[in-house]
């Protein structure tokens, strides 16, 4: 939490809940602001430096306590965006062949989302679905910033907490916006 400014119990429940799931309307809900204005709120309160600081924080905790990382989450997505199905079948006159799972490694196995068979009297069919490659693609493009996504951090850079939080989460939460009018409390 920034030491300039404490959060009131209301803003320490919306950091609390926007954790479930980023969702900063729900999350303001959650925590006990009218849904009407829920939007607005959550759009003040995670341009609030105190909020911002606060949710940094937490994820980089989470991200510690979990070792869980960014970069394992972006790994996970790439194997999936960049999966070629050669890898797990081969097709050609003669049908469509599987290639065993003992072939594959841990990472592409990783990949399929799905494996189904139908057997019948005449024989059947084996389904295999793979994870959403072109979801996985946007995802990636969108943390590297492209398709117009802004990537920020929401706390000072110049602060070694800061810098920390970066390194271990490289999360990227709002700045605040000099030119917006003053958030209510």
């Amino acid at each position: 939490m920034s030491t300039k400014t404490a959060l009131t119990p209301r803003q320490q429940r919306f950091v609390a809940e926007y954790l479930v799931d980023l969702n900063g309307t729900q999350a303001a809900i959650r925590a006990g602001y009218s849904p009407k204005t829920a939007r607005a709120i959550a759009t003040e309160n995670l341009t609030k430096p105190a909020v911002a600081d606060a949710i940094a924080i937490e994820m980089a905790r989470r991200s510690e306590r979990t070792e869980i990382t960014i970069d394992m989450v972006l790994k996970e997505l790439a194997a999936i965006g960049f999966a070629n199905a050669g890898d797990f079948f081969e097709w050609g006159p003669d049908g469509i062949v599987i290639r065993p799972k003992e072939t594959l490694t841990r990472e592409q196995q990783g990949v399929v989302a799905e494996v189904s068979q139908t057997v019948t009297k005449d024989g059947g069919s084996v389904r295999v679905k793979l994870h959403d490659k072109a979801s996985a693609l946007e995802k990636i493009g969108r943390h590297l910033g492209g398709f117009g996504a802004k990537v920020t951090v929401g706390v000072d850079p110049d602060d070694p907490l800061g810098a920390l939080i970066r390194s271990i989460q490289g999360s990227a939460l709002p700045l605040n916006d000099p030119n917006k009018t003053k958030p209510r409390e």
